[in-house]
């Protein structure tokens, strides 16, 4: 397959290849998205192919305006509207009973649906321009790290998909914010720029799934994308190390040094004695979220096998920053004393 490289002047184009059935790549606020008309089962099934993805992981319907979220669901909450209100569009996925007319390929046959309203506008204008809602999980191949950049695109899916739309780099730099309002309580699934503080603020206190920090239990689906076990991960091993400055600093310039690098913040760079990756300020949760995954990709690309990371906070963005690594590193966490 050639795959198309696009600007946004080809925006029509790319909305074309939409309605056809084919595969389009659209830059979003958040990562870069592999999408396909949410109502053509073949279409989306083809997402998966191209991705490498298990079908049993549901994907994200995008909408390019508020009314079209009528289509997907069969409720909505005054939670939901709050949320809509206060959030969209931008990084905010909402979990909400589905409609009949999503398909069972988008929802992993699960009896919901995620949907958010991207804030990009060149993703806004593809949607609507396309006519329908775009499915689209991370453009990348399945359990890597997700792209924030086109390069990281065209290195991934060059050739399984029909185009690329250039938009950029993302501003945010890890997926949106994930709060289920299908069940009795509402529940945050997977964290991102939207804080749990800030969406507390709008509708009150929610519950943290235990698979934020956590693996999913034995046999337990995921309810969102970003939920399994090992994710958004370079081929390098990934080993968090918990502990303070200086013994984060020790530890890594007494490991053995072939081929290892750290995963560290600017503070740290210049007293490591390895090849270092930085994420940026220790005290700048959001730079750590747009610098992650590029972070990751470059580690892969200097060839390193073993990379130390720094553990980040768990407070605001910190906590999604949390979220991704812990799951890049397969929950491989050292607690230095």
């Amino acid at each position: 397959m050639e795959t198309k490289i696009l600007s946004e002047k080809d925006a029509a184009v790319a909305a074309q290849i939409i309605r056809d059935g084919g595969l389009v790549v659209m830059p979003t606020e958040t990562v870069y998205g592999l999408g396909a008309d949410a109502f053509n089962k073949r279409a989306v099934a083809n997402i998966f192919k191209a991705k490498g993805r298990p079908m049993d992981n549901p994907l994200i319907v995008h909408i390019g305006k508020i009314e079209d979220l009528k289509r997907l669901v069969s409720e909505i909450p005054e939670k939901a509207i709050s949320l809509a209100k206060a959030f969209w569009p931008g990084p905010l996925t909402m979990v909400l009973p589905k409609s009949d007319d999503v398909p069972d390929e988008v929802s992993a046959g699960l009896d919901t649906v995620a949907v958010r309203y991207p804030s990009h506008p060149l993703a806004e204008t593809l949607i609507l321009l396309s006519g329908t809602q775009i499915a689209a999980p991370s453009a990348n191949l399945s359990g890597s790290p997700s792209p924030t950049e086109l390069g990281h695109v065209i290195k991934d899916l060059n050739g399984r998909v029909d185009a690329i739309l250039d938009g950029g780099s993302c501003e945010v730099g890890l997926e949106s914010t994930v709060i289920s309002l299908a069940g009795d309580k509402p529940r945050l699934l997977r964290p991102g720029g939207v804080t749990v503080e800030e969406i507390e603020g709008v509708i009150g206190k929610i519950e943290i799934d235990p698979a934020v920090t956590d693996k999913l239990k034995e046999g337990e689906r995921a309810a969102s994308p970003g939920m399994k076990y090992k994710h958004y991960a370079p081929k390098a091993r990934v080993i968090i190390l918990k502990g303070s400055d200086e013994q984060y600093i020790r530890y890594v310039n007494s490991a053995d040094q072939s081929k290892v690098g750290a995963i560290c913040y600017d503070e740290d760079a210049e007293r490591l004695n390895v090849p270092f990756f930085s994420l940026g300020p220790k005290n700048d949760a959001a730079a750590q979220a747009k610098n992650l995954f590029s972070v990751l990709r470059s580690v892969d690309d200097a060839g390193i096998e073993i990379a130390y990371a720094r553990c980040p906070s768990i407070n605001g963005v910190g906590l999604a920053v949390y979220n991704r690594l812990i799951r890049a590193a397969g929950f491989e966490v050292t607690r230095l004393a």
